[in-house]
Protein backbone atom coordinates (compact mmCIF):
# COMPACT_ATOMS: atom_id res chain seq x y z
CA UNK A 1 0.00 0.00 0.00
CA UNK A 2 2.96 2.06 0.88
CA UNK A 3 4.43 2.10 -2.32
CA UNK A 4 0.66 2.22 -3.87
CA UNK A 5 0.34 5.47 -2.54
CA UNK A 6 4.41 7.10 -3.25
CA UNK A 7 3.15 7.14 -6.82
CA UNK A 8 0.53 10.10 -5.85
CA UNK A 9 3.22 11.95 -4.44
CA UNK A 10 4.12 15.41 -6.52
CA UNK A 11 7.76 14.94 -5.84
CA UNK A 12 8.10 11.04 -7.16
CA UNK A 13 9.48 10.69 -10.00
CA UNK A 14 8.48 7.68 -12.04
CA UNK A 15 9.32 4.38 -14.08
CA UNK A 16 7.79 3.49 -17.11
CA UNK A 17 5.52 0.94 -15.55
CA UNK A 18 4.07 3.44 -11.40
CA UNK A 19 4.05 6.52 -14.29
CA UNK A 20 1.62 4.29 -16.55
CA UNK A 21 -0.30 2.57 -13.51
CA UNK A 22 -0.42 6.80 -12.26
CA UNK A 23 -2.06 7.77 -15.68
CA UNK A 24 -4.42 4.88 -16.33
CA UNK A 25 -5.85 5.66 -12.47
CA UNK A 26 -6.06 9.51 -13.28
CA UNK A 27 -7.78 8.57 -16.79
CA UNK A 28 -10.07 6.24 -14.82
CA UNK A 29 -11.35 8.85 -12.13
CA UNK A 30 -11.03 11.55 -15.19
CA UNK A 31 -14.06 9.56 -16.80
CA UNK A 32 -16.22 8.91 -14.54
CA UNK A 33 -16.14 12.21 -13.95
CA UNK A 34 -16.31 12.84 -17.25
CA UNK A 35 -19.36 10.47 -17.31
CA UNK A 36 -20.93 12.52 -14.42
CA UNK A 37 -20.61 15.48 -16.52
CA UNK A 38 -22.50 14.19 -19.40
CA UNK A 39 -25.03 12.45 -17.61
CA UNK A 40 -25.37 15.53 -16.27
CA UNK A 41 -26.01 17.71 -19.52
CA UNK A 42 -28.24 14.34 -20.69
CA UNK A 43 -30.13 14.62 -17.45
CA UNK A 44 -31.10 18.43 -17.94
CA UNK A 45 -31.08 19.12 -21.57
CA UNK A 46 -31.55 15.74 -23.11
CA UNK A 47 -30.34 15.31 -26.78
CA UNK A 48 -32.13 18.12 -29.07
CA UNK A 49 -31.14 21.53 -30.51
CA UNK A 50 -29.63 23.29 -28.00
CA UNK A 51 -27.46 20.49 -26.92
CA UNK A 52 -26.65 19.81 -30.73
CA UNK A 53 -25.39 23.46 -30.48
CA UNK A 54 -23.34 23.26 -27.52
CA UNK A 55 -21.42 20.31 -28.66
CA UNK A 56 -20.85 21.76 -32.29
CA UNK A 57 -19.78 25.06 -30.08
CA UNK A 58 -16.25 22.99 -29.13
CA UNK A 59 -15.44 22.36 -33.08
CA UNK A 60 -14.27 26.31 -34.27
CA UNK A 61 -11.57 26.35 -30.41
CA UNK A 62 -10.47 22.98 -30.96
CA UNK A 63 -9.73 23.40 -34.74
CA UNK A 64 -7.76 26.42 -33.42
CA UNK A 65 -6.11 25.07 -31.14
CA UNK A 66 -4.93 21.58 -33.51
CA UNK A 67 -4.14 24.23 -36.33
CA UNK A 68 -1.99 26.81 -33.89
CA UNK A 69 -1.01 24.07 -31.69
CA UNK A 70 -1.45 21.00 -33.05
CA UNK A 71 -0.74 18.73 -30.13
CA UNK A 72 3.27 20.10 -30.44
CA UNK A 73 2.85 21.05 -26.74
CA UNK A 74 2.54 17.43 -25.25
CA UNK A 75 5.02 15.84 -28.38
CA UNK A 76 7.52 17.63 -30.23
CA UNK A 77 8.87 19.72 -26.91
CA UNK A 78 8.65 16.38 -24.43
CA UNK A 79 11.46 15.29 -26.62
CA UNK A 80 13.57 18.55 -26.90
CA UNK A 81 13.48 19.08 -22.75
CA UNK A 82 13.94 15.60 -22.59
CA UNK A 83 17.29 15.69 -24.59
CA UNK A 84 18.57 18.81 -22.98
CA UNK A 85 18.27 17.47 -19.23
CA UNK A 86 19.82 14.22 -20.59
CA UNK A 87 22.43 16.72 -21.57
CA UNK A 88 22.61 18.42 -18.13
CA UNK A 89 21.74 21.70 -20.12
CA UNK A 90 18.85 23.15 -17.74
CA UNK A 91 19.27 26.69 -18.91
CA UNK A 92 18.89 25.83 -22.36
CA UNK A 93 16.16 23.62 -21.76
CA UNK A 94 14.60 26.82 -19.35
CA UNK A 95 15.19 29.26 -22.13
CA UNK A 96 13.42 27.35 -24.75
CA UNK A 97 10.70 26.91 -22.74
CA UNK A 98 9.93 30.41 -21.93
CA UNK A 99 10.73 31.45 -25.49
CA UNK A 100 7.90 28.80 -26.82
CA UNK A 101 5.21 29.98 -24.26
CA UNK A 102 5.64 33.57 -25.15
CA UNK A 103 5.73 33.34 -29.19
CA UNK A 104 2.57 30.85 -29.19
CA UNK A 105 0.53 32.30 -26.78
CA UNK A 106 0.98 35.90 -28.36
CA UNK A 107 0.09 33.71 -31.92
CA UNK A 108 -2.84 32.04 -30.04
CA UNK A 109 -3.77 35.19 -28.67
CA UNK A 110 -4.05 36.57 -32.31
CA UNK A 111 -6.11 33.91 -33.60
CA UNK A 112 -8.67 33.76 -30.86
CA UNK A 113 -9.54 37.30 -31.52
CA UNK A 114 -9.80 36.98 -35.59
CA UNK A 115 -11.90 33.90 -34.78
CA UNK A 116 -14.48 35.54 -32.47
CA UNK A 117 -14.95 37.87 -34.92
CA UNK A 118 -15.40 35.33 -37.83
CA UNK A 119 -17.20 32.94 -35.74
CA UNK A 120 -20.80 33.42 -36.87
CA UNK A 121 -19.54 33.17 -40.92
CA UNK A 122 -17.51 30.22 -40.47
CA UNK A 123 -19.93 28.32 -38.43
CA UNK A 124 -22.80 29.34 -41.43
CA UNK A 125 -20.72 27.17 -43.74
CA UNK A 126 -19.61 24.27 -40.79
CA UNK A 127 -23.76 23.61 -39.64
CA UNK A 128 -25.92 24.78 -42.59
CA UNK A 129 -28.24 22.40 -41.10
CA UNK A 130 -28.82 24.60 -37.77
CA UNK A 131 -32.02 26.49 -38.01
CA UNK A 132 -31.57 29.85 -37.39
CA UNK A 133 -32.08 29.96 -33.46
CA UNK A 134 -29.33 27.22 -33.35
CA UNK A 135 -26.75 28.59 -35.13
CA UNK A 136 -26.91 31.93 -32.93
CA UNK A 137 -26.87 29.83 -29.73
CA UNK A 138 -23.57 27.68 -31.12
CA UNK A 139 -22.18 31.39 -32.47
CA UNK A 140 -22.45 32.49 -28.60
CA UNK A 141 -21.17 28.84 -26.97
CA UNK A 142 -18.52 29.04 -29.25
CA UNK A 143 -16.84 32.57 -28.70
CA UNK A 144 -17.24 31.84 -24.97
CA UNK A 145 -15.08 28.59 -25.46
CA UNK A 146 -12.29 30.45 -27.37
CA UNK A 147 -10.53 32.03 -25.01
CA UNK A 148 -9.91 28.67 -23.55
CA UNK A 149 -7.59 27.51 -26.03
CA UNK A 150 -5.21 30.02 -24.56
CA UNK A 151 -5.13 27.91 -21.60
CA UNK A 152 -4.95 24.07 -22.94
CA UNK A 153 -1.81 25.03 -24.67
CA UNK A 154 0.54 27.17 -22.13
CA UNK A 155 -0.72 24.05 -19.64
CA UNK A 156 0.32 21.61 -22.30
CA UNK A 157 4.25 23.56 -22.36
CA UNK A 158 4.03 23.52 -18.70
CA UNK A 159 2.88 19.92 -18.41
CA UNK A 160 5.62 18.75 -20.90
CA UNK A 161 8.16 19.96 -18.62
CA UNK A 162 6.76 17.95 -15.65
CA UNK A 163 6.68 14.61 -18.04
CA UNK A 164 9.99 15.35 -18.90
CA UNK A 165 10.95 15.52 -15.51
CA UNK A 166 9.27 12.33 -14.82
CA UNK A 167 6.67 14.14 -12.79
CA UNK A 168 2.85 12.61 -13.96
CA UNK A 169 0.87 13.36 -11.09
CA UNK A 170 0.05 17.18 -11.87
CA UNK A 171 -0.79 16.54 -15.32
CA UNK A 172 -2.58 13.16 -14.43
CA UNK A 173 -5.09 15.25 -12.51
CA UNK A 174 -5.67 18.30 -14.48
CA UNK A 175 -8.76 16.79 -16.53
CA UNK A 176 -10.20 15.74 -13.26
CA UNK A 177 -10.53 19.62 -12.36
CA UNK A 178 -12.25 20.26 -15.69
CA UNK A 179 -14.67 17.94 -15.82
CA UNK A 180 -15.90 18.90 -12.40
CA UNK A 181 -15.87 22.62 -12.97
CA UNK A 182 -18.20 21.46 -16.15
CA UNK A 183 -20.66 20.28 -13.90
CA UNK A 184 -20.13 23.49 -11.50
CA UNK A 185 -21.01 25.40 -13.85
CA UNK A 186 -24.41 23.74 -14.91
CA UNK A 187 -25.14 23.15 -11.29
CA UNK A 188 -25.12 26.91 -10.18
CA UNK A 189 -25.71 28.48 -13.14
CA UNK A 190 -28.23 26.62 -15.02
CA UNK A 191 -31.87 28.35 -14.24
CA UNK A 192 -29.69 32.56 -15.52
CA UNK A 193 -27.81 31.11 -18.22
CA UNK A 194 -29.30 28.14 -19.25
CA UNK A 195 -26.73 25.87 -21.58
CA UNK A 196 -24.05 28.37 -21.80
CA UNK A 197 -23.40 27.47 -18.19
CA UNK A 198 -21.52 24.29 -19.29
CA UNK A 199 -19.45 26.32 -21.76
CA UNK A 200 -18.82 28.76 -18.85
CA UNK A 201 -17.23 25.76 -16.26
CA UNK A 202 -15.66 24.11 -19.72
CA UNK A 203 -13.54 27.86 -20.03
CA UNK A 204 -13.26 28.27 -15.99
CA UNK A 205 -12.00 24.81 -15.83
CA UNK A 206 -9.23 25.12 -18.38
CA UNK A 207 -7.83 27.61 -16.27
CA UNK A 208 -8.20 25.65 -13.24
CA UNK A 209 -7.27 22.57 -14.25
CA UNK A 210 -4.92 22.66 -17.24
CA UNK A 211 -3.31 25.64 -16.84
CA UNK A 212 -3.53 26.55 -12.94
CA UNK A 213 -2.39 22.79 -11.78
CA UNK A 214 0.40 22.67 -14.00
CA UNK A 215 1.48 25.54 -13.29
CA UNK A 216 1.91 24.82 -9.40
CA UNK A 217 3.09 22.09 -9.93
CA UNK A 218 6.45 23.49 -12.50
CA UNK A 219 6.49 26.47 -9.76
CA UNK A 220 7.27 23.50 -7.06
CA UNK A 221 9.88 22.06 -8.86
CA UNK A 222 11.94 25.47 -9.39
CA UNK A 223 10.74 26.14 -13.21
CA UNK A 224 11.46 29.52 -14.24
CA UNK A 225 9.52 31.61 -17.11
CA UNK A 226 10.40 35.46 -18.52
CA UNK A 227 9.22 36.78 -21.71
CA UNK A 228 11.31 35.90 -24.80
CA UNK A 229 10.29 36.42 -28.38
CA UNK A 230 13.98 35.18 -29.31
CA UNK A 231 12.58 33.65 -32.57
CA UNK A 232 15.97 32.39 -33.66
CA UNK A 233 17.05 30.50 -30.78
CA UNK A 234 18.45 27.04 -32.80
CA UNK A 235 16.23 25.11 -29.84
CA UNK A 236 13.16 26.98 -30.89
CA UNK A 237 13.65 26.75 -34.46
CA UNK A 238 14.19 22.86 -33.96
CA UNK A 239 10.81 22.97 -31.93
CA UNK A 240 8.90 24.89 -35.06
CA UNK A 241 10.55 22.29 -38.00
CA UNK A 242 9.29 19.46 -35.71
CA UNK A 243 5.53 20.74 -35.37
CA UNK A 244 4.87 22.62 -38.77
CA UNK A 245 3.83 19.01 -39.75
CA UNK A 246 1.56 18.62 -36.75
CA UNK A 247 0.02 21.94 -37.44
CA UNK A 248 -0.33 21.62 -40.68
CA UNK A 249 -1.64 18.07 -41.24
CA UNK A 250 -4.97 16.79 -39.95
CA UNK A 251 -4.97 13.52 -38.57
CA UNK A 252 -8.63 11.45 -38.70
CA UNK A 253 -8.08 11.26 -34.98
CA UNK A 254 -8.97 14.67 -34.52
CA UNK A 255 -10.87 15.55 -37.46
CA UNK A 256 -13.21 12.31 -37.06
CA UNK A 257 -15.27 14.31 -34.34
CA UNK A 258 -15.56 17.65 -36.68
CA UNK A 259 -16.47 15.24 -39.51
CA UNK A 260 -19.12 13.76 -37.65
CA UNK A 261 -20.57 17.18 -36.85
CA UNK A 262 -20.69 18.36 -40.11
CA UNK A 263 -22.38 15.54 -41.54
CA UNK A 264 -24.70 15.40 -38.37
CA UNK A 265 -25.83 18.61 -38.51
CA UNK A 266 -29.01 18.30 -40.29
CA UNK A 267 -30.59 15.47 -38.11
CA UNK A 268 -31.49 17.19 -35.04
CA UNK A 269 -30.16 14.93 -31.69
CA UNK A 270 -27.95 13.06 -33.77
CA UNK A 271 -24.94 15.45 -33.03
CA UNK A 272 -25.86 14.71 -29.35
CA UNK A 273 -26.38 11.19 -29.22
CA UNK A 274 -22.85 10.30 -31.70
CA UNK A 275 -21.27 13.15 -29.12
CA UNK A 276 -22.73 10.60 -26.36
CA UNK A 277 -21.71 7.38 -27.92
CA UNK A 278 -17.96 8.58 -28.63
CA UNK A 279 -17.42 9.92 -25.03
CA UNK A 280 -18.47 6.16 -23.47
CA UNK A 281 -15.72 4.90 -26.27
CA UNK A 282 -13.71 7.17 -25.50
CA UNK A 283 -13.45 5.60 -21.93
CA UNK A 284 -11.35 2.46 -23.00
CA UNK A 285 -9.81 4.69 -25.17
CA UNK A 286 -8.36 6.36 -22.61
CA UNK A 287 -7.66 3.94 -20.44
CA UNK A 288 -5.88 1.28 -23.09
CA UNK A 289 -4.59 3.87 -25.46
CA UNK A 290 -3.76 6.47 -24.04
CA UNK A 291 -2.15 6.42 -20.40
CA UNK A 292 -0.05 3.89 -22.46
CA UNK A 293 0.70 6.53 -25.18
CA UNK A 294 1.76 9.36 -22.89
CA UNK A 295 3.41 7.61 -20.62
CA UNK A 296 5.56 6.12 -22.99
CA UNK A 297 7.22 9.06 -25.24
CA UNK A 298 9.75 10.10 -22.97
CA UNK A 299 10.94 6.24 -22.76
CA UNK A 300 10.66 5.78 -26.53
CA UNK A 301 12.66 9.05 -27.11
CA UNK A 302 15.49 7.87 -24.81
CA UNK A 303 16.00 4.24 -26.30
CA UNK A 304 15.87 6.28 -29.51
CA UNK A 305 18.42 8.83 -28.84
CA UNK A 306 20.97 6.11 -27.26
CA UNK A 307 20.57 4.26 -30.14
CA UNK A 308 19.46 1.26 -28.77
CA UNK A 309 17.20 0.13 -31.67
CA UNK A 310 16.44 -3.69 -30.75
CA UNK A 311 14.89 -2.56 -27.49
CA UNK A 312 13.08 0.53 -29.30
CA UNK A 313 11.46 -1.93 -31.59
CA UNK A 314 10.58 -4.25 -28.90
CA UNK A 315 9.30 -1.83 -26.44
CA UNK A 316 7.03 -0.84 -29.23
CA UNK A 317 5.99 -4.03 -30.30
CA UNK A 318 5.36 -5.33 -26.53
CA UNK A 319 3.30 -2.17 -26.02
CA UNK A 320 1.17 -2.15 -29.01
CA UNK A 321 0.52 -6.47 -28.10
CA UNK A 322 -0.86 -5.88 -25.14
CA UNK A 323 -2.81 -2.83 -25.86
CA UNK A 324 -4.28 -5.06 -29.44
CA UNK A 325 -4.93 -8.40 -27.53
CA UNK A 326 -6.73 -6.33 -24.34
CA UNK A 327 -8.69 -3.85 -26.79
CA UNK A 328 -9.92 -6.76 -28.48
CA UNK A 329 -11.27 -8.54 -25.54
CA UNK A 330 -12.73 -5.15 -24.39
CA UNK A 331 -14.45 -4.95 -27.33
CA UNK A 332 -16.95 -8.06 -27.07
CA UNK A 333 -18.16 -7.01 -23.90
CA UNK A 334 -18.81 -3.33 -25.15
CA UNK A 335 -20.54 -4.52 -28.27
CA UNK A 336 -22.53 -7.80 -26.18
CA UNK A 337 -23.35 -4.98 -23.50
CA UNK A 338 -23.97 -1.61 -25.75
CA UNK A 339 -27.69 -0.79 -25.09
CA UNK A 340 -27.90 -2.08 -21.48
CA UNK A 341 -25.09 0.13 -20.75
CA UNK A 342 -25.83 3.11 -22.50
CA UNK A 343 -29.30 3.00 -21.24
CA UNK A 344 -27.88 2.56 -17.86
CA UNK A 345 -25.54 5.51 -18.23
CA UNK A 346 -27.27 8.09 -19.93
CA UNK A 347 -31.39 7.69 -19.80
CA UNK A 348 -32.69 9.54 -17.05
CA UNK A 349 -34.34 13.15 -17.53
CA UNK A 350 -34.48 14.52 -21.15
CA UNK A 351 -32.78 11.50 -22.55
CA UNK A 352 -35.47 9.06 -23.28
CA UNK A 353 -35.46 5.54 -24.32
CA UNK A 354 -35.22 6.17 -27.79
CA UNK A 355 -32.43 8.45 -27.29
CA UNK A 356 -31.00 5.03 -25.45
CA UNK A 357 -31.17 2.61 -28.63
CA UNK A 358 -29.93 5.13 -30.89
CA UNK A 359 -26.97 5.96 -29.02
CA UNK A 360 -26.40 2.34 -28.21
CA UNK A 361 -26.25 1.29 -32.05
CA UNK A 362 -23.95 4.62 -32.49
CA UNK A 363 -21.69 2.64 -29.85
CA UNK A 364 -21.31 -0.68 -31.30
CA UNK A 365 -20.00 0.20 -34.26
CA UNK A 366 -17.46 2.38 -32.58
CA UNK A 367 -16.37 -0.19 -30.69
CA UNK A 368 -15.72 -2.60 -33.28
CA UNK A 369 -12.50 0.17 -33.67
CA UNK A 370 -11.15 0.10 -30.29
CA UNK A 371 -8.14 -1.77 -30.94
CA UNK A 372 -7.26 0.87 -33.93
CA UNK A 373 -7.76 3.50 -31.85
CA UNK A 374 -6.03 2.27 -29.09
CA UNK A 375 -2.73 1.85 -31.29
CA UNK A 376 -2.31 4.29 -33.31
CA UNK A 377 -1.53 6.30 -30.81
CA UNK A 378 1.34 3.94 -29.57
CA UNK A 379 2.66 4.21 -33.39
CA UNK A 380 2.83 7.89 -33.99
CA UNK A 381 4.72 7.91 -30.39
CA UNK A 382 7.57 5.52 -31.93
CA UNK A 383 7.58 7.90 -35.08
CA UNK A 384 7.54 11.12 -32.54
CA UNK A 385 10.35 9.74 -30.13
CA UNK A 386 12.51 9.11 -33.20
CA UNK A 387 12.26 12.86 -34.20
CA UNK A 388 10.00 12.30 -37.45
CA UNK A 389 6.51 14.16 -37.50
CA UNK A 390 6.43 14.95 -41.09
CA UNK A 391 6.15 10.94 -42.07
CA UNK A 392 2.86 10.20 -39.62
CA UNK A 393 1.25 13.80 -40.21
CA UNK A 394 1.38 13.09 -44.24
CA UNK A 395 0.15 9.69 -43.94
CA UNK A 396 -2.64 10.96 -41.31
CA UNK A 397 -3.47 13.80 -43.82
CA UNK A 398 -3.71 11.67 -46.58
CA UNK A 399 -5.58 9.00 -45.02
CA UNK A 400 -8.42 11.92 -43.40
CA UNK A 401 -8.69 13.52 -47.22
CA UNK A 402 -9.15 10.18 -48.89
CA UNK A 403 -11.76 8.80 -46.26
CA UNK A 404 -14.00 12.21 -46.78
CA UNK A 405 -15.78 10.13 -49.53
CA UNK A 406 -16.48 7.68 -47.73
CA UNK A 407 -18.39 9.36 -45.04
CA UNK A 408 -20.18 11.01 -47.14
CA UNK A 409 -21.67 7.62 -49.24
CA UNK A 410 -22.22 5.80 -46.21
CA UNK A 411 -23.99 8.99 -44.75
CA UNK A 412 -26.53 9.25 -47.32
CA UNK A 413 -26.90 5.49 -47.84
CA UNK A 414 -27.16 4.96 -44.00
CA UNK A 415 -27.87 8.07 -42.30
CA UNK A 416 -25.91 8.35 -38.77
CA UNK A 417 -25.08 4.87 -38.78
CA UNK A 418 -22.72 5.36 -41.96
CA UNK A 419 -20.80 7.85 -40.24
CA UNK A 420 -19.77 5.17 -37.60
CA UNK A 421 -19.22 2.72 -39.78
CA UNK A 422 -16.92 4.99 -41.91
CA UNK A 423 -15.17 6.39 -38.69
CA UNK A 424 -14.38 2.70 -38.36
CA UNK A 425 -12.69 2.34 -41.69
CA UNK A 426 -11.12 5.67 -41.62
CA UNK A 427 -9.13 4.71 -37.91
CA UNK A 428 -8.59 1.29 -39.30
CA UNK A 429 -6.65 2.72 -42.64
CA UNK A 430 -4.85 5.19 -40.20
CA UNK A 431 -3.44 2.76 -37.74
CA UNK A 432 -2.42 0.10 -40.40
CA UNK A 433 -1.05 3.10 -42.47
CA UNK A 434 1.40 4.28 -39.41
CA UNK A 435 2.20 0.46 -38.82
CA UNK A 436 3.27 -0.23 -42.63
CA UNK A 437 5.66 2.88 -42.39
CA UNK A 438 7.26 2.37 -39.45
CA UNK A 439 7.70 -1.51 -40.69
CA UNK A 440 9.49 -0.32 -44.27
CA UNK A 441 11.75 2.10 -42.29
CA UNK A 442 12.60 -1.02 -40.46
CA UNK A 443 11.90 1.02 -36.97
CA UNK A 444 9.13 -1.11 -35.61
CA UNK A 445 9.76 -4.73 -37.42
CA UNK A 446 5.78 -6.11 -38.09
CA UNK A 447 7.25 -9.15 -38.12
CA UNK A 448 8.49 -9.28 -34.53
CA UNK A 449 4.76 -8.52 -33.31
CA UNK A 450 3.29 -11.41 -30.55
CA UNK A 451 1.01 -12.34 -33.57
CA UNK A 452 -0.01 -15.68 -32.14
CA UNK A 453 -1.24 -14.13 -28.48
CA UNK A 454 -3.30 -11.48 -30.79
CA UNK A 455 -4.54 -13.91 -32.41
CA UNK A 456 -5.40 -16.56 -29.69
CA UNK A 457 -7.06 -12.82 -28.05
CA UNK A 458 -9.36 -12.23 -31.02
CA UNK A 459 -10.63 -15.83 -31.22
CA UNK A 460 -11.52 -15.38 -27.50
CA UNK A 461 -13.25 -12.28 -28.14
CA UNK A 462 -15.38 -13.36 -31.21
CA UNK A 463 -16.77 -16.08 -29.20
CA UNK A 464 -17.06 -14.41 -25.72
CA UNK A 465 -19.32 -11.54 -27.54
CA UNK A 466 -21.27 -13.54 -29.65
CA UNK A 467 -21.86 -16.07 -26.09
CA UNK A 468 -23.04 -12.73 -24.04
CA UNK A 469 -25.06 -11.02 -26.66
CA UNK A 470 -27.24 -14.43 -27.02
CA UNK A 471 -27.14 -15.06 -23.18
CA UNK A 472 -28.39 -11.17 -22.50
CA UNK A 473 -31.08 -11.74 -25.31
CA UNK A 474 -33.00 -13.94 -22.79
CA UNK A 475 -33.70 -10.44 -20.56
CA UNK A 476 -35.67 -7.86 -22.73
CA UNK A 477 -33.57 -4.33 -22.73
CA UNK A 478 -37.28 -2.02 -22.84
CA UNK A 479 -36.49 0.97 -20.48
CA UNK A 480 -36.48 -0.67 -17.26
CA UNK A 481 -33.72 -0.13 -14.80
CA UNK A 482 -33.66 -3.29 -13.53
CA UNK A 483 -33.74 -5.48 -17.05
CA UNK A 484 -30.61 -2.99 -17.58
CA UNK A 485 -28.77 -4.45 -14.44
CA UNK A 486 -29.80 -8.03 -15.30
CA UNK A 487 -28.81 -7.57 -18.92
CA UNK A 488 -25.80 -5.81 -18.20
CA UNK A 489 -25.38 -8.38 -15.36
CA UNK A 490 -25.40 -11.78 -17.67
CA UNK A 491 -23.44 -10.19 -20.35
CA UNK A 492 -20.46 -9.47 -17.09
CA UNK A 493 -20.48 -13.07 -16.16
CA UNK A 494 -20.77 -14.67 -19.53
CA UNK A 495 -18.16 -12.50 -20.94
CA UNK A 496 -15.84 -12.77 -18.19
CA UNK A 497 -16.05 -16.70 -17.44
CA UNK A 498 -16.14 -16.98 -21.63
CA UNK A 499 -12.85 -14.93 -21.77
CA UNK A 500 -11.31 -17.03 -18.54
CA UNK A 501 -11.80 -20.17 -20.67
CA UNK A 502 -10.99 -18.58 -24.24
CA UNK A 503 -7.46 -17.71 -22.87
CA UNK A 504 -6.95 -20.41 -21.06
CA UNK A 505 -7.40 -23.02 -23.48
CA UNK A 506 -5.50 -21.47 -25.89
CA UNK A 507 -2.54 -20.95 -23.38
CA UNK A 508 -2.17 -17.50 -23.52
CA UNK A 509 0.48 -15.83 -22.00
CA UNK A 510 -1.41 -12.31 -21.56
CA UNK A 511 -2.50 -13.06 -18.59
CA UNK A 512 1.14 -13.44 -17.32
CA UNK A 513 2.46 -10.52 -18.96
CA UNK A 514 -0.11 -7.67 -18.09
CA UNK A 515 0.26 -9.00 -14.57
CA UNK A 516 3.91 -8.98 -14.19
CA UNK A 517 5.89 -5.62 -13.79
CA UNK A 518 9.10 -7.05 -15.52
CA UNK A 519 7.04 -7.36 -18.63
CA UNK A 520 5.21 -3.87 -18.46
CA UNK A 521 5.28 -2.87 -22.17
CA UNK A 522 9.30 -0.63 -21.59
CA UNK A 523 12.07 -3.47 -20.61
CA UNK A 524 14.80 -2.00 -19.26
CA UNK A 525 14.04 1.15 -20.03
CA UNK A 526 12.83 1.85 -15.98
CA UNK A 527 16.97 1.75 -15.67
CA UNK A 528 17.35 4.01 -18.01
CA UNK A 529 14.95 6.60 -16.51
CA UNK A 530 17.04 6.82 -13.63
CA UNK A 531 19.59 8.61 -15.32
CA UNK A 532 17.42 10.98 -16.93
CA UNK A 533 17.04 13.42 -14.33
CA UNK A 534 20.55 12.72 -12.73
CA UNK A 535 21.53 15.97 -10.82
CA UNK A 536 18.28 17.55 -11.06
CA UNK A 537 16.75 18.45 -7.53
CA UNK A 538 12.73 16.75 -7.88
Amino acid sequence: MKRFLRLFRPSHQHSAFSATLLLMTAVMLSRVIGYAREAYIAWAFGAGPQTDAYVAGFTIPDWLNYLVAGGTASITFVAIYTRFLAENREEEAQETFSIIITVMTAVLGIGVILTEIFTPQIERHLFSGFTPEQLDLCVHLTRILLPAQIFFYVGGVVSAVLLSRRLFLFPAFGPLLYNVAIILGGVIAARPLGIASLAWGALAGSFLGPFLINAVGAARIGTGYSISFDIRNPAFREWVKLSIPLMLGVSLVTADDWILRYFASSAVGDITRLNYAKRLFAVPIAVLGQATSQASLPFFARLFGEKRMDEFAETVNGSIYRILATSLLATSFMAAAALPLIDLVYRRGHFLFSDSQQTATYFFWFSLSLAFWSAQGLYSRAFYAAGNTLTPMIASSLITVLSLPIYSALFRNLSSVGLTMASDLGIVGNTLALAILLHRRNLVPAGRLAWGEVAKAAITSAIAGVLSYEVARVVMVNGSRTADLKALGLVTVTWAGAVAAGLWLTKSKLPQDLRRKKNTPYPRVAEAGGELNKGIEP
